[in-house]
């Protein structure tokens, strides 16, 4: 009686002991497979990764845009004149922008004595614009947009008190234009800059029989303006 009832006891033991073995057997495959499987996916990852065309500023790399407009102040031909400006730009990696934009000028209408009227310089310029910013997200930061584009120019003349102007004579020319920004970073979404530019005209000359030809150093100099930017910075 008692080799029968020793022998049973082992038998319990022994499945008791199986069964608490099987679940960490079942666990210790379901974790290999599952590392398997990551594995399997991060060498799927790197080699898509490496088939990928490869670029200066990265895959992966923030990105936004902006749209501004600009009011500035500039002395053309010796006289005050005011101008208007506008751009739209990317950013890339929240430190430079690549973009175009465009400016309009007209100075002051003022009396020409050799024509017995009123005369003035107006005209247009644009193109690409390249804006490297530094420690954008500071509040207050630098910026130093280039402008390379073309324009025209044009000789206008007014007579008497009579609104009519009349376009004397045209040309065209192309230009660099560098400058430097303070930025204030008001919002998320808002930038208020104050800055300065210089232009750099191809030369040019302008005007009509009888008065003195306006040059290419007429609009040649600095710009003082303020500037409105609105986007995702």
């Amino acid at each position: 009686m008692k080799k029968p009832a020793i022998l049973s006891a082992l038998l319990i033991v022994m499945c008791s002991v199986s069964f608490a073995q099987e679940p960490d057997s079942l666990r210790n495959i379901w974790e290999k497979k599952a590392l398997d499987e990551k594995m399997n996916q991060e060498y799927k990852k790197d080699k898509r990764d490496n088939q990928e065309m490869q670029t200066l500023l990265g895959h992966n790399q923030p990105g936004g845009a902006y749209g501004a407009f600009s009011i500035g102040y500039s002395s053309i031909d010796d006289k005050q004149a005011i101008l208007f400006g506008g751009k739209f730009m990317w950013i890339a990696g929240h430190s430079v922008g690549f973009g175009f934009g465009g400016t309009g000028f007209i100075n002051e209408f003022h009396y020409e004595p050799l024509l017995d009227r009123e005369v003035a310089i107006a005209g247009g310029y644009g193109g690409l614009f390249i804006e490297p910013i530094l420690m954008p997200r500071f509040p207050v930061h630098l910026s130093f947009p280039i402008l390379l584009g073309a324009g025209g120019v044009s000789y206008v003349s007014k007579e008497g008190n009579h609104n009519n102007n009349f376009v004397e004579d045209s040309q065209a020319f192309l230009l660099v234009e560098p400058g430097a920004e303070l930025e204030l970073n008001l919002t998320r979404h808002f930038r208020f800059a104050i800055g300065a530019t210089y232009r750099f005209p191809t030369p040019f000359d302008v005007g009509t029989t009888g008065a003195p030809a306006v040059s290419a150093k007429s609009i040649e100099g600095m710009t003082y303006m303020v500037t409105f930017k609105f986007g995702r910075f």
